[in-house]
């Protein structure tokens, strides 16, 4: 009773960080070892990215998908422990069933716009086109409904935290692949730049940091370094430079897809050609023309630059300076888990997410930027069709043919004989019915 009195043990609340070593002071084994693999393993994927390349726009399509769903599962993996300790129902089956909503929205979105021409004639698709955010609204309410039916009394918190997740994914993961793909329906070149920069940052980022690394840039990942940060943009911004003067050069990189069927092997024209890749005079300041003069002795007063080359600089200056955050936000979430890689699919680079991370964030920003800086909005069938077919009647668009026959016609064109078989004869009875109920309540 009189005796000293114990108080209990105190825990600490934090946990000691780990010392994290820079990749410039680590073993000489260690890091040639880790140096090997990633070079090996970086060569695989880019020869394989250049063969699916070369295949074809579908090809490249297709790639961007199955890349963004791996990333999907793997962002979910990461946290779903809680929902398989809970034993959550259908969760699982759910996030799936969010995927395929999403997906079938936002790639619909993209093929009704650059396929009107096609969509819009097809008697099975048109429906699906004049109504598909509609549908995707219907089959997203059924997802909506199909969870809060399944919450469980105690483990509303776990559960909510889960769904909030799996839109937190579909928002940063889907959302942004799909500028991705939109990319590459307006051109291949805006799709291979944006991700050779985001390349070549890594690889450069990654190479000054190894040799000369010794000032850590941010803490929620310690082992990149400032060295490696701004070595990387300056060797970026010269690739990039260098780059676009190149693959502006292949009408297979620049010309907008016409037929998903192509690949670098077909006859691909793209006239006109957007004045972007063209090459025009930029007048050079007083001062560099007497700076050239000073040391070649020649008078230089212009260069010949395509705008392309400077939007490349732009572009080359966000995947150094910006586009790597989203690698940082990625290791933030690891380091949030507890976990080191968001998988191993990759030897020497973790899983999928890891090599990915950043690549979403600048081909949101290159569509973006593609559409408010670049792009000339030209008219075009497809855009025609859309505008007859939302905002013309029938009777208004039978004239409409009419008319545009009788101009065929006129102009020597076409036979006189296809205003009477494309005429009033021609119509279908559900047609005739249409036009005939339409008079009668205009009469009225």
């Amino acid at each position: 009773m009189g005796g000293k009195r114990r108080f209990p043990k105190q825990i600490p609340t934090t946990v000691p960080e780990e010392k994290v070593t820079l990749l410039a002071d680590e073993s000489s084994q260690k890091k040639w070892k880790n140096w090997w693999v990633r070079t090996i393993t970086t060569f695989m994927m880019i020869g394989t990215f250049f063969l699916i390349l070369a295949s074809g726009h579908i090809w490249v399509i297709m790639m961007v998908i199955a890349i963004s769903t791996v990333v999907y599962n793997e962002v979910l993996q990461i946290a779903q422990a809680p929902a398989k300790d809970s034993n959550f129902r259908w969760f699982k089956t759910m996030s799936w069933y969010f995927l395929v909503t999403t997906t079938y929205f936002l790639y619909g979105e993209s093929i009704i716009y650059y396929f009107q021409q096609i969509v819009l004639v097809d008697r099975v698709l048109l429906p699906f086109a004049t109504h598909h955010r509609f549908i995707s609204f219907v089959l997203y309410v059924i997802g909506f409904v199909f969870f809060v039916g399944n919450l469980k009394k105690g483990q509303y918190k776990q559960q909510i935290r889960q769904f909030g997740w799996m839109h937190m994914a579909l928002l940063l993961v889907v959302f942004q692949s799909h500028f991705i793909v939109n990319n590459i329906l307006e051109g291949l070149i805006w799709f291979f730049i944006p991700t050779s920069l985001v390349i070549c940052n890594d690889i450069f980022a990654y190479i000054c940091g190894f040799f000369w690394g010794k000032t850590p840039l941010i803490s929620v990942s310690p082992k990149k370094t400032v060295e490696g940060f701004v070595g990387g943009w300056i060797c970026t911004m010269i690739f990039g430079l260098l780059w676009s003067t190149l693959l502006m050069r292949f009408d297979y990189m620049i010309c907008p897809v016409k037929d998903l069927s192509m690949s670098a092997w077909s006859q691909v024209d793209c006239s006109p050609v957007n004045p972007v890749f063209t090459l025009v005079p930029w007048k050079l300041p007083d001062m560099w023309v007497a700076l050239f003069k000073t040391l070649t002795h020649k008078e230089v007063t212009k260069i010949w630059i395509a705008p392309i080359q400077l939007h490349s600089l732009v572009m080359a200056c966000f995947a150094s300076l910006i586009a790597p955050f989203g690698g940082f936000f990625a290791s933030g979430v690891k380091r949030a888990f507890n976990v080191k890689d968001f998988g191993n699919s990759i030897p020497g680079h973790g899983g999928a997410t890891d090599r990915m991370d950043c690549q979403f964030l600048m081909g949101f920003f290159a569509s973006i930027y593609y559409q408010s800086f670049i792009k000339t909005y030209n008219l075009n069938v497809g855009t025609i069709l859309a505008s007859i077919i939302s905002n013309l009647s029938l009777p208004d668009q039978l004239e409409l043919l009419e008319r545009i026959l009788t101009y065929f016609v006129n102009q020597g064109i076409l036979d006189p004989t296809v205003l009477q078989k494309c005429g009033a004869s021609a119509l279908t009875e559900s047609a005739r019915q249409i036009l005939e109920s339409g008079i009668s309540s205009s009469s009225l």
